[in-house]
């Protein structure tokens, strides 16, 4: 469980985050929305510890990610794992290399180990037998299944995912969701994603942290949404006309 107790953020003048409560819960895919400028990337690279905030603290469990030393981060960030928007893998590393990378950088396993870690996590995203291809000879579905294999190499206690369906068809962008529930309640993973696909929102929101203008503007479960008469929500979540088709439809039917 990772909790953010009063969070804010501020850069010079700008404040960016004003005051964030919102608890993470384990086992469950917690999902970060919200319009461009909401404060959802600053929010997510606090809580990774990329960003300090100016006030407020974050918790992972009882450890309080601000006031840890170096060792000690060093120590948690072994049990974080991290899929980037762009993937970020290594063009110059295979897919091997690429996943075994964070193995390279804090585990002293020895090359049989590291190999036989990294052909489970290939068979846990499907990708058997790519071993030594390289990330410009695999598509942008593979690409991204190679970085989720990277991002749980180490058995994440937390797993923190941004814009996993950046770029994707929307049948490849269902796969990585399926792909990231299953891992992340599979392995009772706290699992964090910073998105805007509301497909996404609607089919794995188990809990979901709405942020408007840096400050949390609603918060709840996929089931939640569609009855939601959260005005911030309802303009975010509805914007297009098919969208608001579908929720007079549902409201239609409770009515009923």
């Amino acid at each position: 469980m990772i909790r953010a107790e009063g969070i804010y953020k501020r850069f010079g003048d700008n404040e960016v985050l004003k005051g964030i409560d919102f608890k993470f819960e384990q086992g469950k895919c917690n999902l970060i929305i919200g319009k461009s400028g909401a404060g959802k990337t600053v929010f997510l690279k606090i809580l990774v510890g990329l960003f300090e905030p100016s006030e407020g603290s974050v918790w992972y469990n009882e450890t309080d990610l601000c006031c840890i030393s170096k060792d000690e981060l060093r120590d948690l960030r072994m049990q974080i794992g991290m899929l980037f928007q762009g993937n970020a893998l290594f063009d110059s590393m295979t897919v091997e290399e690429n996943i075994r990378f964070p193995m390279d950088m804090f585990t002293r396993k020895t090359a049989a180990e590291k190999l036989k870690q990294v052909n489970f996590c290939l068979e846990r995203v499907s990708l058997e037998g790519t071993n030594d291809k390289y990330p410009s000879e695999i598509s942008g579905g593979m690409k991204k299944r190679v970085g989720i294999a990277r991002s749980i190499v180490l058995n994440p206690k937390y797993l923190f995912c941004d814009e996993p369906n950046s770029g994707l068809d929307p049948k490849t962008a269902i796969t990585i969701d399926e792909l990231i529930v299953d891992i992340t309640r599979e392995n009772n993973i706290t699992t964090i994603i910073n998105t805007h696909d509301m497909n996404s929102v609607m089919e794995i929101g188990d809990k979901i942290c709405l942020l408007s203008d840096g400050k949390l503007a609603w918060e709840g479960s996929k089931n939640e949404v569609l009855n939601s008469d959260n005005e911030v929500l309802v303009d975010f979540i509805f914007a297009s006309p098919f969208l608001q088709r579908l929720r007079a439809q549902a409201l239609d039917k409770i009515q009923l």
